[in-house]
């Protein structure tokens, strides 16, 4: 099957110190640049935890919440325990990260994810259980992660976007 896939710069961000104050910041023992907890008015946007298993596999498990996205929807807990370790536990590991779970402030119980990577492309992606769609909590939650991306000087995000994709 033939894919049509546009990659573009969503945002250019101002010039900043990006990956150079990490650094600074790890060498300090601080590790405020990976996915500092962020409020709006309806979400909370934080790391993910163990707790979250269950919740991370109704959002990764959706074969129609995932149809457009590189991977596929996992099967089980253990692919979801996979999964967790491989593409948020580890990244928390690291000096500066953006991998966030969203959660309705209500409950605090996972809705959905958002990320900017930290590799050269900064590509931000996210993913939020169909139930939750059409109802503007991707914007603000993207609102809030590029204001902490920017805040953080970031110069640059870009997104891939499946043209199929409604």
């Amino acid at each position: 099957m033939e894919q049509a896939v546009l990659t573009f710069v969503c945002k250019r961000l101002r010039p900043g110190f990006g990956k150079p104050a990490a650094e600074k910041y790890a060498r300090q023992g601080k590790n405020d640049m990976n996915t500092p907890v962020l409020e709006t008015e309806r979400l909370i946007l934080r790391k993910f935890t163990e707790k979250d298993m269950e919740a991370l596999f109704l959002v990764l498990g959706d074969e129609e919440a995932n149809r457009f996205l590189p991977w596929f929807p996992v099967k089980n807990m253990e692919e979801t325990r996979k999964f967790y370790e491989e593409r948020y536990a580890a990244k928390y590991r690291q000096p500066q990260a953006y991998v966030y779970v969203v959660c309705l402030k209500s409950d605090n119980v996972p809705i959905g994810y958002m990320k900017v990577d930290m590799e050269e492309h900064h590509d931000f992606g996210y993913g939020l259980r169909k139930e939750f769609w059409h109802r503007g909590i991707a914007r603000e939650a993207g609102r809030a992660v590029i204001g902490q991306v920017e805040k953080d000087g970031l110069p640059y995000i870009t997104a891939t976007y499946d043209v199929r994709n409604p």
